[in-house]
């Protein structure tokens, strides 16, 4: 079975590294390595867990945070040293990477500036008025409110992984089942309509086994991306919960879905 998905929230590894800091209210001037490299490497094994095809400078960004690391775990040489070699020691192994994340977020907040002009501009018309109602339905417009976005998800995805590991038993019988994208995501779709429409996250993942969690997990992805379920976050770090957002839903519906 081969089955890619195309995550367009993952936007690079500074993107992540920002979202890592806002998510754990880091001083960006200040950043504990251990903690931020911890939760990095984290993602990154979760990506490779779903069998995603992380682009490589995710894996140079890793080295980057571990060498950082290693440097700042150096002790500092007492002995005696010159003006010059002293302002050398004396440079932080973050500043780089500060600078890096610094100038990475005026870039992504310029992008959300042109992004909110572009769409004051969209209500400018230079013909008589018409209505694109039917263009841009109102559920379409609910997605871009939702406060819960991929890196949400994967942590979420790697949070269950660590339940499921805690308490696997000692020994068990493995046995290979086979099953599709298609069919999980009409498992999925009838356990939120046995449960009135709404279910919680990890609810959704009573299989131990790992091929069945990414299959259960890349088909939640893609009920999302065809806004047949909705994901809900009432607060930082609270369990999401995954609402169903249409109660009919028709093969048609399913359609191009690899098998």
């Amino acid at each position: 079975m081969s089955y890619e998905v195309k995550l367009e929230a993952f936007e690079g590894p500074l993107d992540l590294l920002l979202h890592l800091i806002h998510r754990l209210e880091i001083d960006i001037y200040d950043i504990p390595m251990a903690e931020l490299t911890a939760q990095y490497m984290s993602h990154i094994h979760t990506m490779q867990v779903l069998e995603l095809n992380e682009a490589s400078e995710y894996l140079v960004m890793a080295a980057t945070l571990l060498a950082i690391k290693s440097k700042m775990l150096l002790p500092i040489y007492e002995g005696e040293l010159t003006e010059e070699e002293f302002e050398i020691e004396e440079q932080d192994p973050r500043d780089e990477l500060v600078a890096r994340l610094i100038e990475y977020r005026k870039y992504k907040e310029a992008a959300l500036n042109l992004k909110e002009l572009e769409t004051s501009r969209t209500h400018y018309f230079t013909r008589p008025p018409t209505d694109l109602s039917a263009l841009m339905p109102e559920e379409q417009l609910a997605l871009f409110d939702a406060s819960v976005n991929v890196y949400d998800m994967v942590a979420a995805f790697q949070k269950m992984l660590n339940r499921k590991r805690l308490k696997a038993p000692l020994s068990t019988k493995i046995t290979k089942q086979d099953i599709t994208i298609k069919a999980q995501m009409k498992s999925v779709i009838n356990v939120l309509k046995f449960s009135n429409g709404r279910a919680d996250f990890f609810d959704l993942f009573p299989s131990d086994d790992r091929e069945t969690l990414v299959i259960t997990f890349l088909s939640l992805l893609e009920l999302m991306k065809r806004q047949i379920v909705a994901i809900e976050q009432l607060n930082n770090f609270a369990d999401l919960t995954v609402i169903l957002r249409k109660e009919e839903i028709t093969d048609e519906q399913l359609e191009s879905i690899d098998e």
